[in-house]
């Protein structure tokens, strides 16, 4: 690489210096992708609502009822009763007990089979879900535990989609394109029919939704200097903390499930119509070349944040950082070259640990016996300080230290409620606490790392890997089955594996964001050039 390319990957951060690399027009940005973000923890979350599983037991309404029994009396001659002492969920009697009216420990022996005219649902908590709409109960319970995994699939395979997309025809349009489709794939889903409607749909639903995250993103860190990327990547997680807890009380107020995807879809509404005062990346525009539109948004920034007397300048410096015009890259791109195939295989498998055990304590939101909701509020609102103290630790001690510190502490967390039962509502909190900020600080850091030429691909690899690690949490939950412990054994050792790999990736505090590959592979880590530096000094000490 030559001198005045390396002059040009600098460039473009004394551009955004001489324009106020954080003022008005940056957070204007922010303020319109905290928008469009709100609906996003919400559909991610929406399973454990929408497909909740009322207390139920088999329907007794056609038992020939001629004793005129009451409908405690008709339960208690047609359902056999569990341990604890309530009816059974999914069995019935052969025949009629009608013994047990006088003495109810007389059917110990009495042939069960499976319910055989459906089911008769509470519907206390819940007016209706979508495991009510179709029976998804009993030998039908894979089918609702699949909901989540068939929509994380969506959102698998929308990330790869979207990050390519972006990175081909840019950030702005892309982002629109997710908006309108995210929302009518979701609002058509309302109107499903069928379970094998209400799936797909919500595939496709993930699918385009997940294009807003990705886009949102690099959006945001691209048009912001060094010494606020930091600040910039905290709000956009607390985006996500803000959608969760208000997504708590939405689900308390709506209990339709159908009524409840319009109400947190409904969102996106106000973010197609503030979209048209989102600016494209300058960073992805100078370097596909297109430098009129750049320039354009360069001096519409300089405008709104009052430096126009750089206007003038902008030209001949947006002229001087072009890099590679005309140059298509792809996923291939990624694994090409040493370092960048590093970063990608470290950070890949570092977002599929993260996304597992975050979405494996989150997804266990019935599973500590509290108030549904005061759970999904409680896990909500933890998220808050952890990533509140994220802010500070990523400059105190570094994006690599924070992630690692965050992911161990995760697994302490869940390694407690394995061995010390009690009391785990309270360390199960904490855990999740620990797991958003590793979260938090992920989406920062894994955007920092990539060069500008394949960030968007960069992200979308990344959040493919990280659905896959959503769409998998649901089935982990299922190993309780095998042993109870089972699913916070396999959470806390993945949290500890991704602990191990956040530690072999470069530090990238207060360092310029890389332009292209040839960037990326002439970086040392900083902590290599430290002690290069410090060897040099000693040998010339000691040459003196």
């Amino acid at each position: 690489m030559s001198q005045s390319d390396k002059d040009a990957t600098m460039k473009f951060e004394n551009v955004l210096a001489d324009i106020n690399g954080f003022g008005k027009f940056q957070i204007m940005i922010i303020a319109i992708n905290f928008l469009g973000r709100f609906t996003l923890p919400c559909h991610f979350m929406l399973n454990n609502f929408v497909a909740a599983i009322p207390t139920h037991h088999c329907d007794t309404s056609s038992l020939d009822d001629f004793l005129n029994l009451s409908q405690a009396e008709r339960i208690t001659v047609s359902i056999p009763v569990e341990t604890d002492g309530s009816p059974s969920s999914c069995r019935m009697f052969a025949k009629p007990q009608y013994q047990l009216l006088l003495n109810s420990s007389d059917a110990t022996d009495a042939s069960t089979v499976p319910c055989q005219d459906g089911w008769v649902y509470d519907n206390t908590t819940f007016k209706s879900t979508i495991t009510s709409e179709w029976d998804l109960v009993c030998d039908r319970r894979g089918k609702n535990k699949a909901t989540a995994t068939i929509f994380f699939v969506g959102v698998m395979f929308g990330a790869i989609a979207f990050g390519s997309l972006s990175d081909r025809f840019g950030r702005r349009i892309m982002l629109l394109v997710s908006y309108v489709s995210g929302m009518l794939f979701a609002v058509a889903s309302v109107f499903s029919t069928t379970y094998v409607m209400f799936a797909v749909l919500r595939f496709f639903t993930g699918f385009c939704i997940t294009g807003i995250v990705i886009v949102s993103s690099a959006l945001c860190v691209e048009w912001v200097d060094i010494e606020h990327r930091k600040l910039v990547g905290v709000i956009d997680s607390l985006s996500w903390t803000f959608g969760n807890t208000g997504f708590a009380a939405i689900a308390y107020f709506v209990t339709d499930w159908r009524w409840l995807i319009l109400s947190v879809t409904s969102p996106l509404i106000l973010a197609i119509i503030t979209w048209r005062w989102m600016p494209d990346s300058a960073r992805w525009l100078i370097a596909n070349g297109k430098l009129d539109q750049a320039e354009t948004y360069l001096k519409k920034c300089a405008k709104i944040n009052q430096r126009e007397d750089f206007i003038h300048t902008l030209n001949e410096e947006v002229v001087f950082i072009k890099e590679t015009r005309g140059r298509t890259y792809t996923y291939l791109d990624l694994v090409r070259t040493p370092k960048m195939r590093k970063i990608a295989l470290k950070t890949g498998l570092l977002w599929l640990c993260i996304a597992t055990t975050f979405y494996g304590i989150s997804f266990n939101i019935a599973g500590f016996g509290l108030n549904i909701y005061l759970t999904q509020f409680t896990y909500a609102i933890i998220e808050l300080p952890a990533k509140i103290s994220v802010y500070y630790l990523l400059d105190k001690i570094g994006r690599r230290n924070t992630e690692v510190g965050a992911l161990l502490l995760s697994a302490l967390c869940l390694g407690i409620n394995i061995v010390m039962p009690k009391g785990r509502t309270v360390v199960a909190v904490v855990g999740k606490g620990f797991s958003s900020a590793s979260f938090g600080t992920v989406v920062l850091y894994s955007s920092e790392l990539f060069p500008t030429v394949v960030r968007q691909n960069g992200m979308g690899y990344n959040s493919f890997m990280g659905r896959f690690g959503v769409a998998v949490s649901p089935l982990i939950l299922l190993l309780d089955e095998v042993w109870k412990e089972l699913p916070q054994v396999v959470l806390c050792s993945t949290a500890i594996l991704g602990g191990l790999v956040a530690k072999t990736l470069a530090e990238t505090r207060n360092r310029c964001l890389p332009e292209t590959i040839e960037d990326v592979e002439e970086i040392t880590d900083i902590d290599g050039e430290n002690k290069n530096k410090q060897t040099n000094t000693k040998n010339q000490k000691a040459n003196v």
